[in-house]
C-alpha cells in the first residue's frame, strides 16, 4: 500500500498549533509527528491530523462530526489516538486547545526508554559469544 504526502494546508496546520518546547518534531510513519517525553501525541498521516488524548477528552472529540478513532491500517485501530474532523483543520484556536490536551496527556504518561538505551541494555545483558579466529 504506498501512503500520500499529506496536503500543504494540513502542513502548515501542524506546523501553526505546534507547542514548541518541551515537545519535540520527529517522524513517524514518515510523517510530521510531536513527541514529549518520547511519547507521541500528535500527528499528521496522509491527509488527516491524529491527537492522542486520555479517556475523557478521546470521548468528546469523538463525538464531534467528522472525528473517528485512528486506524493506519484498516481494521487496526490504534488506540488513545483520534483523527481530527477536516472541518476543524482551518480553525487555528480550536485545533491548538486540542493540541493542548493531547500534550498534557502525553506529558502526563511514563517517558519512553531511548531506542538506544534499550539496545545498550539487551546488549549488556546478553551472554558473551566466543570468537573464532582466522
Amino acid at each position: 500500500m504506498k501512503w500520500r504526502a499529506s496536503p500543504t494546508q494540513l502542513l502548515e496546520a501542524f506546523d501553526g498549533i505546534f507547542p514548541g518546547p518541551p515537545a519535540v518534531k520527529r517522524k513517524m510513519f514518515g510523517y510530521p509527528a510531536a513527541f514529549v517525553n518520547g511519547n507521541m501525541f500528535m500527528g499528521l498521516f496522509q491527509d488527516r491530523l491524529i491527537l492522542r488524548l486520555a479517556e475523557q477528552p478521546r470521548k468528546e472529540l469523538l463525538s464531534v462530526a467528522g472525528a473517528s478513532p485512528f486506524e493506519p491500517v484498516p481494521g487496526r485501530p490504534m488506540r488513545e489516538y483520534v483523527v481530527a474532523p477536516s472541518a476543524m483543520i482551518g480553525d487555528r484556536k480550536t485545533l491548538s486547545a486540542w493540541s493542548e490536551k493531547a500534550l498534557a496527556y502525553g506529558a502526563s504518561l511514563p517517558p519512553k526508554v531511548s531506542a538506544v538505551k534499550s539496545v545498550e541494555k539487551r546488549r549488556a545483558k546478553a551472554k558473551p559469544t566466543k570468537r573464532c579466529r582466522e
